[in-house]
């Protein structure tokens, strides 16, 4: 049986993760086949690239896209994959994705299975498919998703949720986790012995560590909070000052539990929760860019006991200093040379 796909198509998104997905789809049964001189299968995926009218548009980076066909045509897609959109994350879901929104959730009810990569889970949201749900996206959009649809349960350090009855829904992270979604749903409808050739034959390798790794900490939720924004302007040139909790509610002329619940209330985040942050994401570009030790970084950053440091650094990214130091220094320039 054939899977009929729909990938959805908008001037919202990059064509990158658009076309590898309808590449990928289409090698299954084929490439490792043509590779090692068998005979191809029949295609498990007819995949194609849907927008609301079928009509050509420019992408977000300017480029001009001819869809395959029409959200509405026959026949309708039993999976659909809706890629990373580039929208304002401090906003809602633009209004041009309504149309959109109601035919995935219309296909979700005769039977389809709706998946998403980055962004693109808001439109999942939108739909109404996440309610009482987990759900992953990119971390970036984590607030935007549990802002517009607070009923998610949103998994920011996850690359990949699948969820609901008959794991219907599967969101997955960043907009690279396409990858990791094409594996899960290539072992879920052609076999795991299909995804592992996938793999070897894109060198894909899962994103088995999470996202935490890649994520910037200190993406900031707006507020018109003005003592707190001026308490945030401080704890950024401040953080590895002692006691850093209690001054700045000195500062702010409020008791530290006072300035606890005001500042969480503006942030989603604790005082010291918000200080630890800070710490956390400096730390991150010293190990890119110095050679300093380890403890000594912990010093820098403010803290008096490496022990500590290690604790927080491990619980906010996922990976030990040592391990982000080296997973991260793999990218300088000179590290290719001997590839």
């Amino acid at each position: 049986m054939t899977i009929e796909t729909a990938v959805i198509g908008s001037r919202f998104a990059g064509s990158s993760t658009l076309f590898c997905i309808l590449d990928v789809l289409a090698s299954v049964g084929r490439d490792w086949e043509m590779l090692h001189g068998l005979p191809a299968s029949e295609p498990t995926f007819h995949a194609a690239l849907r927008t609301v009218d079928a009509a050509p548009y420019w992408d977000i980076n300017g480029r001009k896209i001819t869809p395959d066909a029409a959200l509405t045509e026959r026949p309708a897609p039993d999976l659909i994959i809706v890629p990373d959109m580039h929208f304002d994350p401090n906003g809602g879901v633009p209004e041009e994705f309504v149309a959109v929104t109601e035919w995935i959730g219309d296909a979700h009810a005769r039977g389809a299975i709706v998946t998403s990569v980055c962004s693109g889970a808001v439109l999942l949201g939108g739909a109404g498919l996440l309610k009482g749900q987990e759900a992953t996206t990119h971390w970036g959009f984590a607030d935007m998703l549990g802002r517009n649809f607070p009923e998610v349960k949103v998994c920011r350090e996850r690359i990949l949720v699948p969820t609901g009855e008959g794991h219907r829904v599967v969101t997955a992270g960043g907009a690279s986790a396409w990858e990791d979604l094409m594996l899960y749903l290539i072992a879920r409808f052609a076999g795991a012995d299909a995804a592992r050739r996938i793999a070897k034959i894109y060198l894909i390798d899962p994103h088995r560590e999470g996202q935490l790794t890649y994520a910037s900490l200190t993406a900031n939720r707006q507020h018109d909070d003005q003592l707190v924004a001026e308490a945030q302007i401080w704890a950024a040139r401040n953080y590895d000052t002692p006691s850093p909790v209690a001054a700045m509610a000195e500062r702010s002329r409020l008791t530290e539990r006072g300035l606890h619940r005001r500042f969480k209330r503006a942030t989603g985040q604790a005082p010291a929760a918000y200080i630890q942050t800070l710490r956390v994401e400096e730390a991150k570009q010293l190990l890119e860019t110095t050679d300093m030790p380890i403890d000594d970084i912990a010093a820098e950053v403010g803290y008096s006991e490496p022990s500590s440091f290690r604790s927080a650094f491990r619980k906010r990214v996922g990976i030990s200093a040592s391990a982000y130091r080296k997973q991260w220094r793999a990218l300088a320039p000179t590290a290719f040379l001997g590839a």
